[in-house]
């Protein structure tokens, strides 16, 4: 069934509640896990499921994900395969930005139109999670759906950040209401006697929807809504067969600095919610890098990518990003270190030295806890973040905290003895 599918990964918006990892990426080009992207996970999962023909619709500061998609996802020329970007663009039909999902969907149609395909499957680029989509698309057709919408139970303390809709006993949506704040007891729905023991009843939507060729088109051209979630849902739910896709795995929105935190973190777990090691691997960029160099160091929960140079005392509960530098005698607590683009070399490094100035990386004799440090920082000696008093949440010119998290920005010079 998933030669029949076109799969469309959203890219977001300017991405402000990520700021300031989105100051010069797009959301989807943000660094997880020491060595992907967030794009790689939706991407991932389709081909993962069998879905070969990807884009990723983007408008903000793409130049980042672009590369990252040209030197990633290469398939034989025999093959109709491909994961192609669609950026925003100014058009004879339209000159402006994508005002929305649905908008940006609408705005690259004429792209889609080249291809056969029976169904479109939309996702977000800003999410964690492991799904088989060729049995979604199953359920799908089964039911004889028009729309197809994935949802999670969630708990009465989550209904009111989501899109939350109420399913018959065929799975078939009969409403949908958008960020209930109160008085939505009546919303909970059928669900697995697991979720019910965890007070899970209530159907969120995890913004992933699958729609009939036919009926997208019918939805989007000769009108104005913009949004699914908001629009299109909810107007559809009358007229067209909706399906309620329910899944029960880890998923998580990782569009804030403290969910991108946790989520990180979380990797670290002796039995992590989100596994990186089975057999539905992430795909990535695959480089050429050395294996990592540690020495005595003392590890323990934490992941360490390729190519660092380490001579840290410890590390604990932390993911240590490509090409990353620790000097000897440094604590790192609780943080997710993103690494470097490249390696400075010998000559650079006594150069940076001789003038008493940082060198890429982490220095010596640093203490480092509950941050996130983007790519290529210079952090110096003896330089102390996030180990007094809680800090207060604002922009710091090289760093911001957001709930108690310091994120250093990519690029930024913290100098020798500096405390934050």
């Amino acid at each position: 069934m998933t030669s029949k599918v076109i799969s469309i990964v959203l890219g977001g918006g300017q991405g402000s509640r990520l700021s300031p990892l989105t100051a010069t990426r797009s959301k989807p080009a943000v660094p997880i896990a020491g060595k992907y992207r967030l794009v790689d996970i939706p991407i991932s999962n389709c081909l993962h499921s069998g879905i070969t023909r990807i884009y990723v619709l983007t408008q903000f500061n793409s130049a980042s994900l672009n590369k990252h998609i040209k030197n990633t996802y290469h398939f034989s020329s025999f093959s109709d395969a491909f994961v192609d970007i669609l950026a925003a663009e100014q058009t004879p039909t339209s000159g402006s930005w994508f005002q929305g999902t649905a908008d940006a969907v609408r705005q690259s149609l004429h792209h889609l139109a080249v291809h056969e395909f029976e169904y479109v499957l939309i996702l977000s680029g800003d999410q964690l999670y492991q799904m088989d989509f060729d049995d979604m698309i199953t359920k799908h057709i089964e039911a004889n759906a028009e729309i197809s919408i994935a949802t999670i139970p969630v708990d009465a303390a989550d209904v009111p950040g989501f899109g939350i809709l109420k399913a018959d006993d065929d799975s078939m949506v009969t409403a949908f209401i958008e960020k209930p704040k109160s008085n939505f007891e009546s919303w909970a729905s059928d669900v697995s006697d697991e979720m019910k023991a965890e007070g899970r009843v209530y159907l969120a939507s995890m913004g992933i929807y699958i729609f009939n060729r036919k009926l997208l088109y019918e939805l989007l051209e000769g009108n104005d809504r913009t949004d699914f979630g908001k629009e299109i849902i909810p107007q559809s739910i009358v007229d067209h067969r909706v399906l309620s896709y329910q899944y029960e795995g880890y998923w998580t929105d990782i569009g804030t600095i403290p969910s991108f935190f946790d989520a990180n973190l979380g990797l670290t777990d002796e039995i992590p919610k989100f596994n990186l090691f089975g057999e539905n691997h992430i795909y990535t960029r695959a480089r050429m890098l050395p294996p990592s160099k540690v020495s005595g160091t003392t590890l323990n929960k934490s992941i360490i990518a390729d190519g660092c140079i380490i001579s840290a005392k410890e590390i604990t509960r932390s993911i240590i990003g490509i090409r990353t530098r620790i000097g000897v005698d440094t604590e790192i607590e609780n943080c997710y270190v993103m690494g470097s683009d490249n390696y400075q070399t010998l000559e650079q490094i006594a150069e940076l030295k001789l003038s008493d100035s940082p060198i890429m990386g982490i220095g010596n004799r640093c203490k480092i806890k509950n941050a996130i440090i983007d790519k290529n920082t210079y952090i110096g000696d003896d330089v102390s973040i996030n180990c007094g008093e809680l800090l207060a949440d604002g922009d710091y010119g090289t760093h911001t905290v957001q709930d108690g998290i310091v994120v250093v920005k990519k690029r930024a010079i913290i100098p020798n003895g500096t405390v934050i």
